[in-house]
């Protein structure tokens, strides 16, 4: 599981740039053709975050959907799933969205 990982290093960086002792909540967002489970980063935060200023923080994920842009039509498509198929029928789909793993805030105090 690559998400322990992915989390460790989360909860590193939040800890690394955040010096108020008290962090209530991270929130992230993690794209559905990031790759990354957003329930086993649920799962692995606790553990990670056990025994720093993160321990009993609150994570809240949002998951936006993906997005590409067909390379042979120019047709833009949302996509479920890495693998998608343009309404021209091709595959080679450029992606735009729904790819990013980031923190986007930390609440504090």
């Amino acid at each position: 599981m690559h998400e322990l990982g992915i989390t460790q290093s989360i909860v590193d960086a939040v800890l690394d740039a955040v010096d108020d002792p008290v962090i209530r909540c991270v929130h992230l967002e993690i794209g559905r053709l990031s790759g990354v489970v957003p329930d086993a980063v649920r799962f692995c935060f606790d553990l990670v975050a056990d025994g720093t200023r993160l321990s009993g923080a609150r994570l809240d994920i949002a998951e936006p959907a993906g997005r590409g842009e067909c390379r042979s039509c120019g047709a833009r498509i949302d996509m479920d799933e890495l693998i998608a198929r343009c309404r021209c029928g091709s595959v080679d789909i450029a992606i735009s969205e729904g790819g990013q793993l980031r923190v986007k805030a930390v609440e504090v105090g």
